[in-house]
């Protein structure tokens, strides 16, 4: 059974910095582009950044480009989502996906972790 599990979700304050975690098991993430989305209260689930497992090219949603990062550890099956500078505006539930190719497109992702809340405040 493949399983995707986010962690590190909390309350941070705006300016503040965020180190989220996707460990997976059940697939090989180093195997999958990876994503992470994140759906704000009220709002519909958006892309925030997506990985190629060929080549790591990684596309940024605009709103957190030169914010937010990306890392994986390959031998903990984990990626990470890292970002700073924070704004109440990224108040959101975060999901990690996986898919067997490199898509922005939510519905292409058919692996995803359960989401974990980050609460900004200002």
């Amino acid at each position: 059974e493949v399983q995707l599990v986010e962690s590190g979700g909390g309350l941070v304050q705006a300016g503040g910095s965020l180190r989220l975690s996707c460990a997976a098991s059940g697939l090989i993430l180093e195997d999958y582009a990876i994503a992470w989305f994140r759906q704000a209260p009220g709002k519909e689930r958006e892309g925030v950044l997506c990985v190629s497992h060929y080549d790591s090219h990684t596309v940024y949603a605009d709103a957190v480009k030169g914010r937010f990062t990306i890392s994986r550890d390959s031998a903990k099956n984990t990626v990470y989502l890292e970002g700073n500078s924070l704004k109440t505006e990224d108040t959101a539930v975060y999901y990690c996906a996986a898919s067997s190719f490199f898509t922005r497109e939510q519905h292409h992702y058919n692996s995803w972790g359960q989401g974990t809340l980050v609460t900004v405040s200002s």
